[in-house]
């Protein structure tokens, strides 16, 4: 989206940029679609099988897959804002809104945990007979559903968090319908129902344990902290290593959205003698190829001002798309 900027300030000089949009749905809105219907009807075949079958681990893999749905759903709506154009008020666009869906999904899939964990305390306090046979039948079906389901998001999962959170969310949910599975057969053979709750325990553990990776990326998302794979010190050194720059200071770097690709950074330069436009494009075409930062804004000042820059600078402005 083209941004108008005013001309008439004395001593500054501006050059023109867009931000363009991301595709909405993170051109991930058929996979979205597919895995949301594809789960939903899962997750209630799975709850009234589990009550029917009186088997926590399928009543514990049901209340994930709810999650899931819930998760994919957000997901989804936020990668459709994050492609809206910018605004007025809101100029970097929305972007922001898979970071949250990021951390909400974080939050609702360690909810799920809760309750589950919870539920499943109770039935190991009051085991109940369980019908091994629907058990394994369900799970067998939960491991083809979230396996075809995790394919569709697989090759946007290294690039775009709000993505690996729906990819590790199904292969995380194939992989426990497995253990089900193999569950719901050691109760068919030894009528030990006892091991049903403590097979939830395990699922419990194993979602606990996968998740812990997308809640601290959700977390450092939303705090702003240097995106994962740029080193924050060889940013600075590359700055203070163009021609003629004094030092370095304001030094900012983050992400615009839970995609790896949208990395934004800040920084105020002391230069004496200023900076033209040919110099600043170097500069920020240097950014972007050697750290994968492609929003950059730059501001030169002409010699050690106290307070920052006041009259002497030039400010840069670019960002690829």
């Amino acid at each position: 989206m083209p941004h108008d900027h005013d001309h008439s300030a004395p001593g500054h000089s501006h050059a023109g940029h867009q931000h363009a949009a991301p595709p909405a749905g993170g051109g991930f809105s058929a996979a979205f679609a597919i895995g949301i219907g594809l789960n939903l009807v899962f997750v209630i075949a799975e709850a009234i099988g589990g009550f029917w079958a009186n088997s926590s681990a399928l009543l514990s893999d049901a209340g994930h897959n709810l999650s899931d749905v819930l998760s994919l759903a957000l997901a989804w709506g936020a990668a459709w804002l994050a492609g809206r154009p910018a605004t007025q008020r809101y100029t970097f666009g929305y972007r922001g809104a898979t970071i949250q869906a990021a951390l909400l999904n974080t939050a609702l899939l360690y909810a799920a945990l809760g309750f589950i964990l919870w539920e499943t305390i109770d039935h190991l306090r009051h085991p109940e007979p369980v019908n091994g046979r629907w058990v394994m039948i369900l799970a067998g079906i939960g491991i083809l559903i979230n396996g075809i389901t995790a394919l569709l998001f697989r090759s946007g999962q290294k690039s775009d968090v709000n993505v690996r959170g729906a990819y590790l969310h199904m292969m995380t949910d194939a992989l426990v319908s497995v253990g089900v599975v193999a569950g719901g057969g050691l109760v068919l053979l030894t009528g030990w129902a006892w091991l049903d709750p403590v097979i939830s325990f395990i699922i419990l553990g194993i979602i606990a344990f996968s998740s812990w990776g997308l809640l601290r990326d959700s977390l450092r998302l939303g705090l702003q902290a240097v995106p994962d794979g740029i080193d924050p010190e060889a940013v600075r050194a590359y700055l203070l290593a163009q021609p003629q720059v004094k030092s370095v200071h304001d030094l900012h770097i983050w992400s615009l959205s839970s995609a790896g690709h949208d990395a934004a950074l800040m920084a105020h330069l002391v230069r004496p003698g200023g900076a033209d436009a040919a110099w600043l494009g170097t500069l920020t075409k240097g950014l972007e190829t050697q750290f994968n930062i492609r929003h950059s804004t730059v501001q030169v000042e002409d010699g050690e001002l106290p307070g920052g820059c006041h009259s002497h600078c030039e400010v840069a402005e670019v960002a690829h798309q």
